[in-house]
């Protein structure tokens, strides 16, 4: 009985790993229609709801905050900038320290945890990026009076940092200046596609009148 009871508790075990590791992968998916922010928050209700906070707290547009994780991964929860290369041959280290949806540096992610009194947070997890990127506007705003839902200056000084930004050292860089242009078309793009869905996407977040939680 024991060599069962230990069979069925190691079935059991990776049961559970197996289900563990299958919704994990469906949590980092990639959207099947990354172009349309409608389709993107019907299938991802969980990420409308922490966009959606973001916004409340912070004030960065929802649309907005879509348009720079779209612009910096494609939604890639794991994206890392490539490596560098040694004598054209071997793989070097990477070019930054950028990671995950909205391409986040060390530094700074660990100055937003800092700011925000420590944490679990993880740059691979949107709904905490959702709230980084609030955040990141908010203090841009607050601090540097780089306003949070202008989608040209905020994605600038997101890749410049806020004082680089000040500096104007984007002028000088013609490929975040197309990116900026990039993130403000698409933010556009959204803001009129979440015209058309913002209601059925609220009502299906908070469930039917009839529901009692």
């Amino acid at each position: 009985m024991v060599v069962a009871d230990a069979a069925v508790s190691r079935a059991r075990a990776g049961l559970l790993v197996a289900l563990a590791l299958l919704v994990g992968a469906c949590s980092a998916a990639r959207p099947s229609r990354p172009e349309d922010l409608c389709s993107i928050l019907r299938e991802r209700s969980e990420w409308y709801e922490a966009l959606r906070a973001s916004e409340h707290r912070w004030g960065v547009p929802v649309p907005q905050q879509l348009a720079v994780i779209h612009q910096e991964s494609g939604f890639d929860a794991s994206a890392r900038p490539p490596r560098s290369s040694i004598l054209w041959i071997f793989p070097g280290p990477r070019l930054s320290s950028a990671y995950g949806y909205g391409q986040v540096l060390d530094s700074t992610w660990d100055w937003y945890q800092d700011s925000r009194g420590g944490g679990l947070a993880s740059r691979d997890d949107l709904e905490d990026v959702a709230d980084f990127l609030g955040w990141y506007g908010w203090v841009g705003e607050q601090r540097f009076g780089i306003p949070r839902d202008d989608p040209r200056a905020y994605y600038a000084a997101y890749h410049e940092g806020h004082r680089g930004y000040l500096r104007g050292s984007h002028r000088r860089k013609p490929g975040v200046l197309r990116a900026a242009s990039s993130v403000e078309h698409r933010t556009r793009l959204y803001a009129a596609q979440y015209a058309r869905c913002r209601r059925e996407l609220e009502e299906a977040l908070e469930g039917p009148w009839w529901w009692p939680f």
